[in-house]
């Protein structure tokens, strides 16, 4: 096989990599009784953000794994443009998420699992991250340990079902 230069090579091991630091920061999340997100953004091979779902924990209903991770990547980059980034998240970005990643100008987004109902990577309603009329354009790559992703979600929500049922409601969202 011939690589030329104008076609990508996209090392699908390094996807899994940090698609899997990605679910470590679910995990977190899910141990802290959050809903299971976690997002790591990678610049030159390294992840120099982290972030999970925090927003019982922080009583901030921005506080999503995308934002906290991509307010870490700009102070860590020293710089709002996040031009050289790619987004690793296990599930679909929100609206709110990809507008931020939109003005952030990451590179590419990748994430594990889509989000039908308010995904808006292309998987759900809408695709915020490849809208040619917003200033910029994200490579989106989908489906990196989906089913990893989605199965932690589903035991999390299976599990906060199961408490309301018991009689604490406090611990479902809608």
């Amino acid at each position: 096989m011939t690589i030329t230069d104008d076609e990508p090579v996209i090392d699908l091991h390094s996807d899994d990599y940090f698609m899997r630091r990605a679910l470590d920061e679910a995990l977190r999340a899910y141990q802290q009784g959050e809903v299971p997100v976690g997002a790591v953004i990678v610049s030159d091979g390294q992840v120099i953000a982290r972030g999970y779902n925090q927003v019982e924990m922080l009583k901030d209903a921005t506080a999503h794994a995308e934002m906290l991770s991509l307010t870490a990547a700009q102070e860590a980059a020293g710089d709002w443009r996040l031009t050289d980034c790619d987004l690793y998240v296990t599930k679909e970005p929100c609206p709110m998420c990809a507008g931020a990643i939109v003005h952030c100008r990451v590179r590419r987004v990748i994430f594990g699992c889509p989000s039908p109902k308010d995904g808006a990577a292309g998987s759900g309603f809408v695709n915020l991250l490849q809208n040619p009329s917003l200033n910029h354009s994200c490579d989106v790559s989908h489906g990196i340990l989906a089913e990893d992703c989605a199965a932690l979600l589903r035991r999390f929500f299976q599990e906060a079902r199961d408490k309301h049922r018991g009689g604490d409601p406090s611990q479902i969202d809608g």
